[in-house]
């Protein structure tokens, strides 16, 4: 797991309201991106309670607490926050009573409240904190959206991955992230990348500087986050190399254990790097809906020679 998501992230994110500002946020995190409806722990049953998830409290759980007594509510109030919650929301615009308040505070858990219906709000936090929370790396290279397909541009600094993310950019692609891509594992079939707050938007291109995409060429011309589908490899033409000029089997490369098809480009003068990669993109798409033209090819030759 990453380091965990601030609690003020949180709140900023999900446009939360702060009911407890005398309880400090400094240094509360959310470290698993599972959470809990505390229905059975309300009505006084502890054993497998996670207390280290957020807590969601709904109409449900809301009314259940308004029917008990006084008395009733101070034990499941004080039973509930005994445990060292990361924090506790509550939907519907659902507000806690002061005696809840009070003895959240001072048991320093912090409430949140949102307008937001439980199950749309609860869908929403869970998918954020499973991407913020995912096992993370950062490799280099550059991230860009061609055709809808996430594609990962590598090889070594100088051989021209930004000149061609540039070129893909002038004909209508999408840029994610140039130089360093943070890739994060947010399920086992998806990988999602995305660019480091500092560098977003901005590509580096050797003896210009730095040119800040968004700006020149608009916000169609960029985005946050891609699941990346394809990868390409760029690397110097080696005339003693014996290139795949076929694509009868797929290669692959892997990141945080998720393998990904990849491509190996030579490259040499007069080769358009940009157009290459939207074929590959293409080509890719292709694949996945079930048309291989290697494939195509064999037959054809198979029926020509049957002939």
């Amino acid at each position: 797991m990453g380091a965990g998501v601030e609690l003020r992230q949180l709140e900023e994110r999900m446009k939360l309201k702060n009911l407890t500002p005398n309880v400090d946020l400094t240094g509360k995190k959310i470290e698993v991106p599972d959470l809990n409806r505390p229905a059975l722990q309300l009505a006084g049953y502890f054993e497998h309670f996670d207390s280290d998830r957020v807590q969601i409290i709904g109409y449900v759980e809301y009314t259940f607490v308004e029917k008990l007594s006084q008395e009733k509510k101070e034990d499941v109030y004080k039973g509930l926050l005994h445990y060292q919650l990361p924090c506790i929301i509550f939907c519907r615009n659902l507000v806690p009573d002061e005696l809840f308040l009070q003895l959240a505070e001072e048991a320093e858990i912090p409430v949140f409240i949102t307008e937001r219906a439980t199950s749309e709000f609860t869908s929403e936090l869970t998918r954020w904190l499973n991407e913020e929370l995912a096992p993370c790396i950062s490799i280099h290279g550059v991230l860009v959206d061609v055709y809808g397909v996430g594609v990962l541009i590598m090889g070594e600094s100088g051989i021209g991955k930004s000149e061609a993310a540039l070129e893909l950019i002038k004909r209508g692609h999408r840029l994610v992230s140039d130089d360093v891509v943070e890739i994060r594992r947010v399920s086992d079939e998806l990988l999602i990348g995305t660019a480091p707050d500092v560098t977003r938007h901005f590509i580096e291109l050797r003896g210009i500087g730095i040119v800040d995409v968004k700006m020149l060429f608009g916000v169609m011309s960029v985005r946050e986050t891609k699941a990346i589908e394809l990868a390409i490899t760029l690397e110097d033409w080696d005339k003693d190399k014996a290139y795949d000029r076929l694509g009868m089997e797929e290669e692959y490369t892997e990141f945080l254990g998720k393998k990904v098809v990849c491509h190996q480009i030579p490259i040499r003068p007069g080769r358009n790097l940009a157009i290459i990669v939207e074929t590959a993109a293409i080509n890719h798409r292709q694949k996945q809906m079930g048309y291989n033209a290697v494939e195509e090819l064999y037959k054809r030759i198979q029926q020509n020679m049957s002939k």
